[in-house]
C-alpha cells in the first residue's frame, strides 16, 4: 500500500489539466524572428480544442517522473495585431491519460489505478470539480497574468514564454504555467522523508486555431 500511495502521489505533481508540447514552447513572442512578427498581424483566432495539446509532467523529487495529457474543452483567446490581450482556456480533468512507462503492475502500479486516485477527493476531486480554468486579466510582454481555478479554489497565476506562430496554415499559441498545488488544496505530503513530492505543478499549453 505504501508503494501504491507514493506512486499515485508522484503522478499528482503532474496531474493537472492543462499543458502542452514542451518542444514547441522554447521560443517566446519577444524573441521570435522579425519575419514571424511581421507576418502575424492577426486580430482574431478560433481555437480548435481537438487539435490543441495539453501536456503535463510531474516528479517525485530525485526519483522519477510521470507525464501525460488532458483534453482542452474550450478556449477563447483575444488578439490585437498578433499579440494576446485577453481570453481563457478550460481543461477537462476527467480525461487525464498517462503516457509514460514508469509503472510496475506487480506492485499494483498501473496507469488506470493512478488516474483513479488522481480523480478521487484525496487529490483533484474530479466528480465535484471536473474542470480547471485559466482566465487572463492582463498581459505584459510574453507573460499573461490571470486567475487559475482548480478544485473550486482561485488564485492569480501566470503563463510565461508565450509564443505565437503559424504552422501548417494554423495559428499556434503556446506557453508555460507553474503553480503551487497546495494553494488549491492538493496538499498531500509523503510520509517518507526521502521521497518528496514537488509542490509545483508544471503545465505546458499549446492552443491551435484558425485565423479569423
Amino acid at each position: 500500500m505504501k508503494t501504491n500511495k507514493l506512486f499515485y502521489v508522484m503522478m499528482l505533481a503532474g496531474g493537472l489539466f492543462i499543458a502542452s508540447c514542451s518542444n514547441n514552447s522554447e521560443t517566446n513572442t519577444d524573441s521570435a524572428s522579425a519575419d514571424s512578427n511581421e507576418t502575424l498581424k492577426i486580430s482574431n483566432v478560433e481555437i480548435i480544442p481537438s487539435d490543441s495539446r495539453v501536456f503535463w509532467k510531474g516528479e517525485m523529487l530525485g526519483i522519477y517522473s510521470h507525464s501525460g495529457t488532458v483534453d482542452l474543452t474550450s478556449s477563447d483567446i483575444k488578439l490585437d495585431n498578433g499579440k494576446i490581450t485577453g481570453g481563457s482556456f478550460t481543461v477537462d480533468l476527467s480525461t487525464m491519460i498517462p503516457t509514460d512507462e514508469n509503472y510496475n503492475p506487480e506492485e499494483g502500479s498501473t496507469p488506470e489505478k493512478l488516474v483513479g486516485h488522481l480523480s478521487s477527493p484525496d487529490f483533484f476531486d474530479v466528480e465535484n470539480h471536473p474542470t480547471a480554468k485559466f482566465e487572463i486579466t492582463r498581459v505584459d510582454g510574453n507573460t499573461a497574468y490571470g486567475m487559475l481555478t482548480v478544485r473550486g479554489k482561485t488564485n492569480e497565476e501566470k503563463v510565461e514564454n508565450i509564443n505565437i506562430r503559424e504552422m501548417d496554415g494554423n495559428v499556434v499559441i503556446s506557453g508555460d504555467l507553474a503553480f503551487d498545488r497546495k494553494k488549491y488544496d492538493v496538499s498531500w505530503d509523503s510520509p517518507v522523508q526521502d521521497r518528496v513530492l514537488s509542490n509545483n505543478i508544471e503545465v505546458k499549453v499549446e492552443l491551435v486555431g484558425t485565423k479569423g
